[in-house]
């Protein structure tokens, strides 16, 4: 079947928008554009202000200052039904007498411009996407939930909304069904070029699905960046912390006289640039971490604390360095009962040094704030 020839979608402006209850501002001041034909994964705890954000964007809800536009067309005080906007919500809303086909089918027979066989070919594409080929005559009573949710995708790609919006599809889906949902929508965002928002507290999802991801928390977007990027840089402690199987090890320093004092470096000094002296914190992946059995160039002596379970084929060890308790992602190898000494290294070009909960750069970079490392570190 030949791909389906789409227009080109509008990008999403979120102009200062602020969204109040009471005393309570649930999104505060977001000034952000989400790029046309892509998808963005809104990521953050419960309660951070995602879904609120994509209510408004929705036409469910107005902003309490600010403005929304797709593209250059302001749509801030628009009803939802005039923004051509597709909705996915946690709880699909089906139509149990209808049929998957009838059900995908229904909001096209409202646009009064397609005919009856483009809105065959519609539906025919959209289940071959979602590979519901064999199913569309089956009622939505004989489908699990994680069928329904594949109906609700069809019926809103179907219409060739400006925007997408997917409100935590997943979350009230099994397992096994949740996997191969996520693998539909992969498929559906390759194929369709359409502006898509994706809200989830699931860090996992979002790696999968997103060309963009935008962290939240408490009403505002830390950051946003490619998957890898985010990961990789997180600019705040709070990203570090959240993303990742366990997130990011913080150790507190201090800096004095262009010296760092730290417990997970070597000799505890590390020479520095440019930082002036205060407070700091090192953050680390687990993953990062190599363990060695005994004394090894840049490493320091840890305590075990627990012993190691597998996480996906790897070990997690905890370890007490100093007063610090950090842990380890490492490959399997010998049993490391509580109490054994080991020897942990940190590659300085994996270390991030925070001030005030804000990233100030690796430790060691070619270029940037932290560009040198003193010879007895390495």
């Amino acid at each position: 079947m030949a791909a389906a020839v789409w227009r080109a979608m509008p990008d999403i402006r979120i102009d200062h928008v602020t969204r109040r209850f009471g005393s309570f501002v649930a999104v505060d001041d977001l000034d952000i554009t989400f790029p046309d034909g892509m998808v963005t994964c809104l990521l953050g705890p419960s309660g951070c202000g995602k879904t609120t954000l994509m209510r408004m964007i929705a036409g469910l809800d107005t902003p309490s200052a600010g403005r929304i536009r797709f593209g250059d067309r302001d749509v801030t005080r628009l009803p939802a039904r005039r923004r051509n906007v597709g909705m996915v919500f946690q709880y699909p809303v089906m139509y149990p007498p209808l049929s998957v086909r009838e059900n995908i089918e229904l909001p096209l027979r409202y646009e009064r411009n397609l005919s009856a066989a483009q809105r065959a070919a519609r539906v025919d594409e959209v289940l071959e996407i979602l590979q519901l080929r064999g199913q569309e005559d089956r009622r939505i009573a004989e489908l699990d939930a994680g069928q329904r949710q594949k109906v609700a995708v069809g019926r809103a790609v179907a219409r060739h909304s400006e925007v997408v919006l997917f409100d935590e599809p997943t979350t009230n889906v099994e397992v096994n069904a949740k996997l191969q949902l996520i693998r539909a929508f992969k498929e559906v965002t390759r194929r369709l070029s359409q502006t898509i928002v994706y809200v989830t507290h699931d860090q996992t999802e979002a790696m999968t699905l997103a060309d963009e991801i935008a962290l939240m928390d408490k009403g505002r977007i830390l950051q946003r960046e490619p998957p890898r990027s985010l990961y990789g840089n997180p600019r705040t402690e709070f990203g570090g912390w959240f993303l990742g199987n366990p997130g990011m090890n913080f150790c507190p320093g201090s800096i004095r006289a262009g010296k760092l004092a730290a417990a997970l470096l070597p000799g505890g000094m590390v020479a520095l640039d440019r930082l002036p002296d205060g407070e700091v914190t090192l953050g680390i992946r687990p993953e990062a971490l190599r363990l060695h059995a005994g004394p090894a160039s840049g490493s320091v002596a840890a305590t075990v604390v627990a012993r190691t379970i597998t996480i996906g084929g790897r070990y997690l060890v905890k370890l007490r360095v100093g007063e610090a308790e950090i842990k380890a992602k490492v490959a399997p190898g010998p049993e490391l009962a509580p109490g054994a000494v080991v020897h942990v290294e940190c590659p300085p070009e994996q270390v991030t040094i925070f001030r005030d909960g804000r990233s100030c750069g690796r430790l060691a970079e070619s270029e940037g704030i932290l560009p040198k490392v003193s010879a007895n570190a390495l």
